[in-house]
């Protein structure tokens, strides 16, 4: 859709959601419209989530599926987590044990921009992560959503 359909749809909190998956986040920048360019769309989304709660944050997280999760992907999540497809059975084997020490440590799944990264390259990440304080750690998992988030309003609205 172009940024246009997006100011005059109807529901455009549930095509929100499907850029982030906080219900706050999507309603506040849907009662924001209209927006003239897509510049000023991406600056008010972050303004929004940067102005969120941690329970919104991690609402969002939440949508995600976890890096290398075997369950029917979103088009969108699988084509962010294409990099998974190269996995060697040991990759993937220890990404699903850290997933779910991650989860156990800080209360959320790992979040990872993983558009363009291979799954080596997010292990990495996860075993380097799991090294962090929890405050850290939302921040930089709220850090990497605004990354998904950005993408994904590129992808829902085209030119």
């Amino acid at each position: 859709m172009t940024l246009v359909q997006l100011n005059a749809l109807a529901d455009a909190e549930a095509q929100l959601m499907e850029c982030c998956g906080s219900q706050n986040w999507a309603r506040k920048v849907a009662a924001l419209r209209p927006f003239g360019t897509l510049e000023r769309l991406h600056a008010v989304a972050a303004e929004i989530w940067e102005s969120l709660a941690a329970s919104d944050w991690l609402e969002a997280f939440s949508k995600h599926p976890k890096i290398g999760e075997k369950r029917k992907l979103s088009q969108w999540s699988s084509e962010e987590q294409s990099g998974m497809s190269e996995a060697d059975l040991a990759v993937g084997r220890r990404l699903f044990e850290l997933n779910d020490a991650y989860e156990a440590k800080f209360g959320h799944i790992f979040i990872v921009c993983a558009t363009g990264k291979t799954a080596r390259e997010m292990l990495a990440l996860l075993e380097q992560r799991l090294n962090n304080s929890a405050e850290a750690e939302l921040r930089n998992a709220a850090a990497e959503q605004a990354k998904i988030m950005r993408l994904r309003l590129d992808k829902l609205v085209s030119s």
